[in-house]
């Protein structure tokens, strides 16, 4: 059963407007969804404010084990939850099962930070006072998630905002609204009361949100999406001091050193690229490899991506599914048309296929000039752009002449070479000898201008909580 209705104080409501979610493999709609209005929006602060009033008077360990029941839910039901991603969002379904299985750990791995906000009691040098601090729940919290992973980024926040004691109301997408909807029965099922979590989809999401983030009950704002919306969203949290957290924009160089093991360097270089479509903020976007390797590096991944079988994302067997809607087609084969025509080979892929659905192929481009576009902006889709470098100085200052600092991912099979390297790098995350970064167990999130704060981790939960400190004498 598809829910398609507002979520709000544990129940579903209907709306007058409605907006169409489509298959991005058949161009077909999937469903009509409820879009929120303003009045929608101040009904779920209202049942969010009741609803924290009690939730963070919970103790630590009763807020551990409702999440802790959420995981063994998700985990029972993780096929349900991959057919409906693919469905909506359009990722083959070894993407849509591995995005279905993140998201479950989120949930247990915040059960167990739930019980871990630890405070501290010290003595002031100089006064002889007692110190004594502890963290509290921020308040009423807005989350608004993407389309690129409609369940991971949607319990990437809310795991670490119930434990840490808030109530959320979170707007999905528009174009992946289901995900999250269908994830609402699941958190009654495990005891989350009525109100904690409410879900506004909407196609007004500029006046919906911003009208939120100027209601004085709210307190804390998590985004994750473009830089561009970012500094938008930055903006309003100004006027209200909100607490932000922002995984904006990427730009992923991947290095690949002369003494790289080349085996390890393609399989890496392919998860960074290909994980998702290639559609995720960490995906590779610039592979430097040195020009000692580069050849056999690129026709290597060349035949790796050539291999991939494009189709229906549902369907057995195949490996890459179609691209999200249109508009995120057309800019993928925009960069490769750009690459093309400033001087770029095109080793495989890089022809849009005839017939329905917002497919692109696997594509291969080396020799990429260094004013192409695709090396300054987000690709988002499966195109990996191979330049090369001769000097290590080159290809680290390459790296990081970019305004964005999420993640990069360096290849060398010399270790303190290789640290010392991403060291160097100025990025939130690296991938040393892997293409995967992604783990609910660490803290995600870049510098520059791909973002504030970070998620996951232990840092994730104290996203939502405000450090109090109580000065005492006895």
């Amino acid at each position: 059963m598809l829910h398609t209705d507002l979520y709000i104080d544990g129940a579903w409501h209907k709306t007058d407007t409605r907006f169409d979610v489509i298959n991005p493999a058949t161009e077909q709609v999937i469903a009509s969804v409820a879009s929120a209005e303003i009045a929608d929006a101040d009904a779920a602060l209202d049942a969010a404010e009741r609803a924290m009033a009690d939730w963070a008077k919970r103790t630590p360990r009763e807020r551990s084990e409702v999440l802790r029941r959420a995981w063994e839910l998700m985990t029972t039901r993780l096929e349900d939850f991959a057919r409906l991603i693919t469905l909506e969002n359009g990722k083959a379904r070894a993407d849509a099962m591995g995005e279905a299985a993140y998201a479950a750990e989120f949930f247990r791995w915040f059960a167990e930070e739930a019980v871990r906000a630890d405070g501290m009691i010290t003595r002031a040098p100089a006064s002889g006072a007692r110190i004594m601090v502890q963290h509290k729940p921020a308040g009423l919290a807005v989350l608004i998630t993407p389309w690129n992973y409609p369940a991971a980024m949607g319990t990437r926040k809310i795991a670490p905002a119930l434990a840490a004691g808030c109530a959320v109301i979170i707007k999905p997408a528009s174009e992946t609204p289901l995900t999250m909807l269908a994830l609402m029965p699941l958190l009654e099922e495990a005891g989350v009361p009525k109100g904690l979590v409410n879900v506004l989809p909407s196609k007004r999401t500029g006046a919906l949100v911003d009208h939120m983030l100027h209601d004085p009950r709210v307190r804390v704002v998590s985004f994750t999406g473009s830089t561009g919306v970012g500094r938008t969203l930055l903006k309003s949290a100004a006027d209200q001091v909100l607490k932000p957290a922002m995984e904006l924009g990427g730009n992923a160089p991947v290095l690949v050193l002369q003494d790289a093991d080349m085996d390890t360097a393609i399989d890496g270089t392919m998860l960074a690229k290909m994980r998702n479509l290639g559609e995720a903020c960490t995906a590779a976007n610039r592979i430097y490899v040195h020009e000692s390797i580069a050849a056999e590096f690129t026709q290597r991944l060349a035949a790796r991506m050539s291999a991939l079988k494009v189709g229906d994302g549902s369907d057995p067997g195949v490996d890459v599914g179609p691209l999200v809607n249109a508009s995120t087609r057309d800019k993928v084969a925009a960069f490769v048309a750009d690459a093309l025509d400033k001087g770029a080979t095109l080793e495989c892929g890089g022809t849009i296929p005839e017939g329905p659905g917002y497919f692109y192929p696997p594509t291969v481009l080396s020799n990429v000039p260094q004013d192409a576009d695709c090396v300054h902006d987000e690709i988002f889709g499966p195109v990996a752009a191979i330049q090369t470098f001769t000097d290590e100085e080159d290809a680290i200052a390459r790296a990081n002449a970019t305004e964005y600092g999420l993640v990069a991912y360096v290849f060398s099979r010399d270790f303190r070479r290789a640290m010392q390297v991403c060291e160097r790098l100025d990025y939130g995350m690296v991938g040393l000898n892997r293409g995967l970064v992604s783990d609910p167990a660490a803290p995600f999130g870049g510098t520059k201008q791909s973002g504030l704060g970070r998620e996951g981790g232990h840092e994730g939960m104290l996203e939502f909580m405000e450090t109090q400190y109580i000065s005492a004498d006895w």
